[in-house]
């Protein structure tokens, strides 16, 4: 029969860049005691996204940060939306260019991520939040 679990997680950002949470989503993963199913992954948010990215070099998170300040600048004119300061709008067109679900394998009870995967919160605010991300398991 197939079995479902689901599990809010809060993440404290501290400003712009990646916050990994795969040992958090790892533990929910093995707490639900499937053997084999999906886990996916939703992030609450239209200023920050999901991603999967290498967790061996934080250059990695630096570079992937650097890039997507320059490819959608704060404070760029072209935007009209800016209600809630300079990075508002960059911040939503960020969260578009990326995504807000993932959806990873799971079997023998373990998420199926290659070895120098690691699961990202990707920040696009300045300002420090609480971010809440969503993960539903399905599988028996």
């Amino acid at each position: 029969m197939m079995r479902q679990s689901q599990e809010t997680l809060s993440i404290a950002t501290r400003g712009t860049g990646l916050y990994e949470f795969t040992r958090q989503a790892a533990r929910f993963t093995t707490e639900t005691g499937m053997s084999i199913g999906l886990l996916h992954i939703f992030c609450r948010h239209t200023s920050a996204s999901l991603v999967i990215q290498e967790n061996a070099d934080p250059d990695v998170q630096r570079d992937l940060t650097a890039f997507f300040k320059r490819l959608v600048p704060d404070g760029d004119p072209l935007f009209l939306h800016t209600c809630e300061g300079p990075d508002d709008m960059p911040a939503h067109v960020k969260a578009a260019l990326t995504q807000t679900t993932l959806t990873i394998p799971v079997a023998q009870g373990k998420l199926m991520l290659g070895t120098w995967q690691g699961i990202y919160l990707f920040e696009h605010r300045t300002a420090p939040h609480t971010r809440h991300v969503v993960l539903h398991a399905c599988g028996t």
